[in-house]
């Protein structure tokens, strides 16, 4: 066998180091190259792969189109991955199919055309990005835990009132009758009183479960205005701040693609803020509106307190940042992250000058975003 030259050892020398995996395949597909981040990645020995077909790397599904895909860019020239990364699937020897950034490149040679790929595993990065996903909605999770437990003596004030009236309708049933007195004629009226009660308590209940229950996100086609408004009632259970809310509704808004739970957490925050921050207004009022700008659906929470103050633009939307003597300081920050997460933004006009903040909820308009979504979805295993 023919000793290697001095920039041929220099070239083996260099593909043995690489971090990455490289194969070099000539114009039948044939391994020509298979380097050690190659072995460690498929489980399969250079001496095992070099002369075989490159398929022998590849998931069913890729090998049985690959030699066409090969022969028809020979045949028309027409590049389809070649000086394009893109995400693939490899398989390892024990059968696993696990994702690759594949990157392919070609070179003439005096042999003929040859073709260079370079992998790169995506396992760690995919597990990180799910701990990531994962650890973030623990997270939001957290903020709406945190900020149920700030409104709890509000909340426990409200579900007080209709707990009390149950109580005292039942109590008048039970004197009555021990008076012997006839209640058939209004035990009907009083029950149907108490049992309203207990639905209100119910609802309130019900409420806060959904809103704090810990589940995966999911996203439906959903109209923007129905779910501010349950979350503006969430918002103002058993509120004791002495404030004016002005409500507008946008003209024939499309849906948005969302998750219901997380966008009303975004307006509990934002409205619990903008009544917090008018609070020091001789009249306090706070305006709640929505409207479309171009393919965006937008939230605006304006109150009229005395704006943010410039030193604390900077942070506002930090985790843990917040100057208040209660709560975590996770509710604008959670909140960005949330509308980013949905293709939007939250945006802030800090006012002053006596102008109160508002805030802005961008989310793309529901058409818009499946748009997007579908031109960014993968286009197959075409060579």
């Amino acid at each position: 066998m023919d000793q290697p030259t001095v920039s041929e050892a220099r070239l083996l020398s260099v593909l043995d180091t690489a971090a990455d995996g490289i194969i070099v395949i000539d114009e039948r597909a044939r391994i020509l190259i298979f380097n050690k981040a190659c072995e460690t990645m498929f489980g399969i020995g250079a001496a095992d792969a070099i002369g075989q077909n490159v398929k022998l790397v590849m998931p069913t599904e890729y090998a049985a189109d690959h030699d066409e895909y090969v022969g028809s860019y020979i045949r028309t020239g027409v590049k389809k991955i070649i000086g394009i990364g893109r995400e693939v699937r490899g398989r390892h020897a024990d059968g696993t199919v696990f994702p690759l950034e594949l990157s392919v490149g070609e070179a003439a040679t005096p042999e003929g055309r040859q073709f260079i790929g370079i992998l790169r595993d995506l396992r760690p990065r995919k597990e990180s990005e799910a701990r990531l996903a994962e650890l973030q909605s623990e997270l939001v999770h957290l903020a709406r835990v945190s900020a149920i437990d700030e409104m709890g003596a509000a909340i426990a004030h409200e579900l007080n009132q209709p707990l009390t009236a149950l109580m005292l309708y039942l109590q008048a049933i039970r004197r009555a009758h021990s008076r012997g007195v006839d209640i058939n004629t209004v035990v009907g009226d009083i029950l149907d009183k108490a049992a309203g009660e207990a639905e209100r308590a119910g609802h309130i209940i019900q409420r806060m479960r959904q809103f704090v229950e810990k589940r995966a996100p999911e996203r439906h086609a959903r109209d923007l205005d129905p779910l501010i408004d349950d979350a503006i009632d969430l918002t103002l259970l058993g509120q004791r701040h002495r404030i004016r809310i002005d409500r507008e509704e946008g003209p024939a808004l499309p849906p948005v693609s969302v998750d219901p739970v997380q966008i009303q957490q975004i307006v509990v925050n934002l409205v619990r803020n903008a009544i917090e921050a008018a609070s020091v207004s001789p009249e306090p009022a706070i305006r709640v509106s929505t409207r479309l700008k171009g393919d965006d659906v937008i939230l605006d929470v304006q109150d009229n307190g005395p704006g943010i103050a410039p030193e604390a633009l900077p942070k506002l939307f930090e985790a843990f940042a917040s100057s208040k003597r209660r709560g975590m300081g996770l509710g604008l920050a959670i909140s960005r992250t949330i509308a980013q997460n949905h293709g939007g933004d939250l945006l802030v006009d800090p006012g002053g000058h006596g102008k109160g903040a508002c805030f802005s909820l961008v989310l793309p308009a529901f058409a818009s975003a499946t748009a997007v979504a579908g031109e960014g979805g993968a286009d197959g295993a075409d060579g």
